[in-house]
């Protein structure tokens, strides 16, 4: 967001020359503050709305590539994360989208990965949107794209990789783990902050959005798990759960909006 220098290229490519890639720049600014490239390989879009699914969905629309790979600005590429891609739709040719592992800086794994090597509805929801390539035709073919309403800048700032994934497992796309690690994320992840108002919100949103009224159950389950794990405590449990309820009432009246238009 709001970049006017292709300098932080730099810190995301850190053992190669980010002019050997073909990397597409959305960026989410204001009409005086710009981003412009004067290199063929480097495309830049300067976006004036806000939302990470919005910017994922123009990306997906205007990404060129046969294989495409989502980033952020905050990852350092491994040496060998390309390699490993290309290697790996090679070796899959059936896969639509292929994910991958992240460390942190430290080179721990940044999560308990699952050993399956085709994705289900469990496992999508280890998914960081970093480290999923995919077949661009497929996805362009099938429809799929990030559920707007959903992600950091929108009514419900988290769950917009799990929605997107889960929407093509129900388009029959198939999906595969590739438990090599070609990126680095800082420890601390927008989405680790489990007790937050924000995502108990967005989070009581997507229970509503895939389970109906089982959906206020699965609230209250979260909010318990929540607690047994340290991330509120007991005197918290009915304020959160008013503010999970809230998020309910919010989604439902957008889907009626949605529904209407």
């Amino acid at each position: 967001m709001n970049r006017t220098s292709l300098d932080f290229l730099t810190h995301l490519f850190p053992e190669h020359n980010y002019l050997d890639f073909n990397i597409l720049i959305i960026n989410q600014t204001e009409e005086h503050n710009l981003l412009r490239s004067n290199y063929e390989n480097i495309r830049v879009i300067n976006a004036f709305e806000k939302g990470l699914a919005k910017s994922r969905n123009l990306a997906i629309k205007n990404a060129t590539g046969d294989i495409c790979l989502l980033a952020d600005d905050d990852v350092k590429y491994k040496k060998q994360f390309s390699d490993c891609i290309i290697k790996s739709f090679t070796t899959y040719p059936e896969a639509d989208i292929i994910t991958f592992k992240m460390q942190d800086f430290d080179g721990n794994d940044f999560k308990i990965y699952s050993d399956k090597k085709q994705h289900d509805l469990e496992t999508i929801k280890n998914v960081n949107s970093v480290v999923i390539g995919f077949n661009r035709k497929q996805i362009i073919n099938s429809n799929l794209y990030f559920d707007e309403a959903f992600g950091l800048g929108s009514d419900f700032q988290t769950a917009d990789e799990y929605i997107f994934l889960r929407e093509a497992l129900q388009k029959n796309l198939t999906l595969i783990f590739e438990p090599q690690p070609i990126l680095s994320h800082p420890k601390f992840s927008s989405g680790q902050d489990n007790g937050n108002d924000k995502l108990i919100f967005a989070r009581a949103a997507l229970y509503y959005k895939y389970s109906g009224i089982l959906g206020y159950l699965k609230l209250i389950k979260h909010l318990y798990l929540l607690n047994k794990q340290g991330y509120i405590k007991s005197s918290q449990l009915l304020s959160k759960f008013k503010i999970g309820l809230k998020g309910i009432s919010h989604y439902k009246r957008l889907n009626k909006q949605n529904t209407h238009d």
